[in-house]
């Protein structure tokens, strides 16, 4: 067994760390939904949907927690990993699964107090990702599905948050959107091996079922199924009256980015999608091009 080494940090920095705040960014996606249906900015929708984006945060960081306790092991043994707070023995393994549990408590009680919807969303949640963290992190494709399911819940949970019905439409988007990211990420490190030449000592035990070729496959047919689906959806939105046809121009940035990001997937960068976006500023514009004239249409501007 490797040896622990405390690398010194104080229990609250090591609490704040464990909770990954950085990847607290995937949450807003839970303004999605009220945004497509134009009404993102109403207060009685706005203020439940910025509970939402707080309660996903608690829950999120309650599995990592889970997460992390499970691995600690086999990260102590990771070239990067071996940092995280329960790995290096900042954190001790009953301290996090009672922080774990208090995260957890806490989102269900806040999320059913916006609302009932909200409170099912986490929970569904919770349990997709700790069956995938506990139990299914090994089984190819399934693991794929349940890490798109936590993207998706994501989106979902927006318009569970205040009362908003969801367009088919958008959850054909949001799910196949998460597929292609899934499936990228796992491309990309299946791709840094083939690049280095080896199969790292600590890759996942899934990649041993996939190829490139396969998962090259899962992306370009989930972007695919994406674009088309953003594409209808687009039109849908678009009948909102506005001074402009902002929601169908919103077509063209937004099939820009998923071709921007197949590039990064190709080249073996995606394993973070958070910090592939962050890191490519033309992804960056393009996204931003794109929520602005979606926005626009969805408002009725």
């Amino acid at each position: 067994m490797t040896q622990v080494k405390d690398s010194g940090r104080s229990l609250p920095v090591a609490l704040i760390a464990a909770m990954r705040p950085r990847q607290w960014t995937k949450n807003v996606l839970v303004f999605a939904a009220p945004l497509a249906a134009g009404q993102l900015f109403e207060v009685d929708i706005f203020w439940p949907s910025v509970g939402a984006f707080i309660v996903f945060c608690l829950i999120s960081s309650a599995t990592y927690l889970i997460n992390d306790i499970k691995d600690r092991e086999s990260d102590r043994e990771h070239p990067t990993k071996y940092r995280r707070p329960i790995a290096a023995g900042d954190l001790s393994v009953p301290l996090a699964l009672a922080f774990a549990a208090f995260l957890g408590a806490v989102s269900l009680v806040v999320a059913y107090l916006i609302a009932p919807a909200l409170a099912g969303v986490v929970l569904a949640y919770a349990v997709f990702t700790l069956s995938y963290s506990l139990l299914l992190k090994h089984e190819p494709v399934i693991e794929l599905a349940l890490l798109s399911m936590g993207f998706l819940l994501r989106a979902v949970a927006g318009g569970a948050a205040s009362g908003i019905p969801i367009s088919q439409w958008f959850l054909i988007v949001a799910g196949f959107g998460s597929l292609f990211m899934a499936a990228g990420k796992r491309y990309s490190e299946l791709k840094r091996e083939e690049i280095a030449g080896s199969k790292s000592e600590n890759r996942r035990k899934s990649l041993d079922g996939y190829s490139l070729g396969y998962l090259r496959f899962v992306w370009g047919t989930a972007a695919a199924v994406t674009i088309m689906g953003y594409a209808l959806w687009s039109f849908d939105v678009a009948a909102t009256p506005s001074t402009f046809p902002w929601a169908e121009w919103s077509v063209l940035p937004f099939v820009l980015a998923i071709l921007r990001y197949g590039i990064v997937i190709d080249r073996g960068d995606a394993e973070a999608p958070e910090d592939a976006v962050i890191a490519d500023k033309a992804l960056l514009v393009l996204g931003a091009s794109w929520l602005l004239l979606f926005a626009l249409g969805a408002l009725g501007v």
